[in-house]
This record gives C-alpha cells, structure tokens and sequence, in this order.
C-alpha cells in the first residue's frame, strides 16, 4: 500500500512537469514566432525606448546658450580684471628694477618697503585670480545643475503618458553605437524645449 502510494506520487509529480513543460513551451514559441516575424508581443512597433543627443540638444537649446553665453561673459570679465591688474603690477615690478639700478631710494629700506610691497600685491592678486576661477567653477556647476534640473522637469512632463519606459541620454555617441532613426526624440525635445523657453 505504501509503495503504490509513493508510485501515485511519482507518477503526480512527472505528469504535472510534462504538462508545466507543454503550456510554457507553447507561450515561449507563440513569443519567439512574434519576435521573430518583427511583432511585439505587447503590441509595439518598436521598444519604448528614446535617446536624445545631450551634445546637439545643447548647441540648440536657447537656454543652455544663454548660460553658456553668460559663462563666456563672466570668464572674459574675470580675465580682464586679472590681465589688468598684472600689467599695473608688472609697470610697477619694472619701476621698481629701475629705480633700484640707478639708487634712486634714499635707503635700503626704502627700497626693501617697496619690495615687500610689491610682493604683497603679487600674492594678492594671485589670490584674487585663484577666487575669481572658483566663483566661475561654483557658476559653471550652478548652470550645469539647473540645466539638467529644466531638462529632467521637462522629461518627466513630456513622458507623462508614459510612452515611453526609459529615455537614455547619449553624447558624442558614448553611450549608443547605432539605433534606428525612430528612436532618436533630440529635434522633437529641442524644439518643445525652446517653445517653452520662448513663452517665458
């Protein structure tokens, strides 16, 4: 009675993986034949999946040239204060050599106080170019953030009816080797994006 039990089981056991094996062995071939003839199974005619070019979306957006344009402005502003400032100093550096070639200081510490001054101005005009170049990094990462901030704001409002899973970015073509044609939303989000920037 027991081993007819145990055969029971065994026989239970093998019929349901051969019936597991026949109804999932006909889904996977049903899939693979979809797949196989282009069809989607879900009912796509492609994936829902975009990418947009970061490197052409922003030598198009308006907004991301005028942050550039604007960056540009502060740098050359910062350059000409510093370039400025280090001509007054180098005339100055050169009256100095001067004066000490032909003893025109009354004394030596005379000239030793207009060296030590001298040296001072140097120092600090150094340290106004090393401020200057971090403010202009703290801008640059400012307008990068809020930059990425508008684009992520307006991708999630763009994709609101979700059709689409996932948007990848690429730039210079680091991310995506090749992808067809329809896949590529830049022109699309570029020209939203600067309707957009064009209403404020």
């Amino acid at each position: 009675m027991k081993n007819l039990s145990l055969i029971l089981n065994a026989f239970l056991a093998i019929a349901v993986i051969v019936l597991f094996v026949l109804v999932l062995g006909n889904k996977t071939t049903a899939v693979n034949k979809q797949v196989i003839s282009g069809k989607d199974p879900v009912g796509f005619d492609k994936l829902p999946i975009a990418y947009i070019n970061i490197d052409s979306l922003l030598l198009n957006y308006s907004f991301a040239k005028e942050a550039n344009e604007s960056l540009i402005k502060k740098q050359e502003d910062s350059r000409l204060t510093i370039n400025t400032q280090a001509r007054q100093l180098q005339a100055e550096m050169a009256e100095f050599q001067r004066k000490l070639e032909n003893n025109a200081f009354l004394s030596r510490e005379r000239a030793e106080q207009e060296q030590l001054r001298l040296q001072k101005k140097q120092q600090a005009l150094q340290e106004l170019d090393g401020k200057l170049s971090q403010q202009l990094m703290q801008v640059q990462q400012k307008m990068s953030e809020g930059l990425r901030d508008t684009i992520n704001a307006f991708m999630k409002d763009y994709n609101k009816d979700n059709k689409y899973e996932m948007i990848i970015s690429n730039t210079s073509s680091d991310n995506i080797l090749y992808a067809a044609k329809g896949y590529d939303i830049t022109a699309e989000i570029t020209k939203l994006l600067n309707d957009r920037c064009d209403k404020k």
